[in-house]
């Protein structure tokens, strides 16, 4: 059974970076569309970035420029590099899969 989990979310000030890592068991991510979403208390799960099999990468309107979905040559773990924080990017964190999910990682951006 693939397992996702993610790591590096924590409590960040306003304009500050974070760097998320999505560990992933028994698939190689290079070979499949991985996916970051986001979920703020009150609001419905976003999609914040995607990585596709080739490389081509996507983001969501409010996060572009700021966000850099990436993964590693050994194809286990997919990244989101987040820049220039603000308070609206509060929310738990999920790496995607298909139609898997991890347990998800709190980013706090607050002053």
């Amino acid at each position: 059974q693939v397992q996702l989990v993610e790591s590096g979310g924590g409590l960040v000030q306003p304009g500050g970076s974070l760097r998320l890592s999505c560990a992933a068991s028994r698939i190689r991510v290079g070979y499949y569309t991985m996916g970051w979403y986001r979920q703020a208390p009150g609001k419905q799960r976003e999609l914040v970035a995607i990585i596709t099999s080739v490389g081509t990468t996507n983001y969501a309107d409010s996060v572009k420029g700021r966000f850099t979905i990436s993964r590693d040559n050994a194809g286990k773990t997919v990244y989101l590099q987040m820049n220039n924080l603000n308070p609206e990017d509060t929310a738990v964190y999920y790496c995607q899969f298909g139609d898997m999910w991890g347990q998800g990682t709190q980013v706090t951006v607050s002053s």
